[in-house]
């Protein structure tokens, strides 16, 4: 849906940054008493969390295992 299993986030401070930065925009809008912008970026940082560090595995780039 989001697009989370792309090789990009093979690294994992590339993971570790999405997550900090979603939850961290959440913990923002709920200090601006933003509660509704609060919950949507706090459960697509936790949906993110999720897929990027309990059900992830590495994607494969190499073309000669693609092939074959």
């Amino acid at each position: 849906m989001l697009g989370l299993r792309d090789p990009f986030f093979n690294a994992l401070g590339r993971r570790i940054a999405v997550v900090v930065m979603c939850l961290g925009w959440a913990a923002l809008e709920l200090n601006w008493g933003n509660p509704g912008w609060a919950g949507l970026f706090a459960a697509i940082g936790v949906y993110a969390g999720y897929v990027f560090f309990l059900s992830w595995t590495p994607i494969n780039t190499d073309k000669e295992e693609k092939d074959g």
